[in-house]
């Protein structure tokens, strides 16, 4: 057993840096091919899923090599009970919110549980069968992404239900930097369920730490006294999750400073790095009128509007897998094109986000009251782009037209304050 897992890594790692190195190298790009994700450091998880029952949180990126982590771990003989499947589904094909039910993988035969469709956390009796958990997705790094809100409920549940949890790490592709305004906890969603900033530099792994070291997360509990069970609601007590083990395996050769490039694309509307890179800056336009390029070849590097300047760029969202109903479908918009080679988008974006776009839009569009999408109910706390925001300040100073300046000085003290906290769980070698 034990030589061929060690045959199944090499072959494995071989298979993942060829296909890294056929691929051409941007100019100036750190692509560290020899960047290796948790999942392929088999040998040492092994030895703590043998001959238990193993539940696992993955989707379409959860890959050793070229090769599903549930292939690749059912031929190791290791027993997959059930796997549960974030936003976009256990294959990553489903739109952007759209709810997907449970149903039986056919190309394994194992039961998936959707945790994005009518719940988002296990069940007592989805976990019954269960003796450990394994969670491997790949992240982008943004706080509006909502695989880190998945793991979050995915820890809660584990805790509640006393499962240990194994965390296969990945390299956050937008892990060389911290910007972006802090989460007021009055704008709480699943698209932002922390005080964090947008882009808040951590892998899954070390997000996961900072999550059960400062005493963030909320769960049930059954606490026995006395012969009575008493049901409550616990936030962060210490006592209550003594005996709760989690693990995280880490990447190798990776740091804080690494530009990973992604193998395979971690949702239908991020296509490539290009997109993953500019996400941060442009998923703004989703809580305004503008498309924010789904329906396009390039979702997030395109965004426009039909009633802005027809002198601009020129695009026409269709229907596509993956944006089958995208705004402004069929509707030729005018806006910009951001797309271009790595290097240069990284040379854009330049360690932060950038705020230029969103106010040349807001300054441009002739509509300025219905710049934004508004809610029913007209509350700060509904309007979508108050969410991705976090809070509703950032919509003021851009009617208010405050400078790009004036607005990122404003979230400094709340990032210096996170990069402290930050700093204590980081497994890799930081970007300052």
């Amino acid at each position: 057993m034990k030589n061929f897992i060690s045959t199944f890594i090499a072959l494995t790692i071989t298979v993942f840096i060829q296909a890294q190195s056929s691929k051409q190298k941007p100019q100036g790009i750190e692509t560290l091919s020899v960047t290796l994700p948790g999942a392929y450091q088999t040998e040492t998880y092994l030895p703590l899923l043998k001959g238990k029952r193993v539940g696992i949180f993955a989707n379409q990126t959860s890959n050793i090599g070229k090769q599903h982590l549930v292939d690749s771990l059912q031929k190791l003989g290791i027993k997959i009970t059930k796997a549960f499947g974030p936003e976009h589904g256990f294959r990553g094909k489903a739109d952007a919110g759209e709810k997907v039910d449970n149903y039986i993988d056919s190309a394994t035969g194992i039961p998936i549980v959707s945790l994005y469709g009518k719940k988002r956390k296990p069940t007592a009796q989805d976990i019954a069968d269960i003796d450990i958990l394994l969670f491997d997705i790949q992240d982008v790094g943004t706080r509006f992404y909502t695989f880190i809100s998945s793991l979050q409920e995915f820890i809660e549940s584990a805790i509640e239900f006393d499962k240990p949890l194994i965390i296969l790490d990945r390299p956050n592709p937008n892990g060389f930097y911290v910007d972006g305004p802090i989460l007021d906890s009055n704008y709480k969603s699943f698209i932002g369920m922390q005080p964090i900033p947008i882009v808040y530099g951590m892998t899954i792994g070390e997000y996961a730490k900072m999550l059960l070291g400062e005493k963030m997360l909320q769960w049930k509990y059954i606490k026995k006294q006395d012969n009575h069970v008493s049901l409550g609601e616990m936030l962060g007590f210490e006592e209550e999750r003594r005996n709760f083990k989690l693990t995280v395996i880490k990447c190798k050769n990776y740091t804080h400073k690494s530009k990973y490039i992604l193998p395979i694309k971690p949702s239908p509307n991020l296509p490539d790095m290009p997109s993953i890179y500019w996400y941060a800056s442009t998923c703004f336009f989703e809580g305004t009128v503008l498309s924010e390029g789904r329906g396009t070849d390039h979702p997030f590097c395109i965004f426009g509007h039909p009633l802005l300047p027809n002198n601009l760029f020129t695009f026409t969202p269709t229907s596509r897998d993956g944006a089958k109903e995208p705004k402004l479908k069929d509707k030729v918009c005018y806006g910009w094109n951001l797309f271009e080679s790595n290097t240069n988008v990284l040379k854009s974006i330049d360690n932060k986000i950038q705020l230029k776009y969103l106010l040349d839009a807001y300054e441009l569009f002739p509509d300025k009251a219905n710049f934004f999408i508004k809610p029913k109910s007209n509350k700060p706390t509904d309007f979508f782009f108050n969410k991705l925001a976090g809070n509703a300040v950032l919509m003021e100073q851009i009617n208010a037209g405050k400078s790009e300046t004036e607005i990122r000085n404003s979230w400094q003290p709340g990032i210096e304050a996170f990069k402290k906290i930050r700093k204590k769980y980081l497994l890799y070698p930081d970007f300052e």
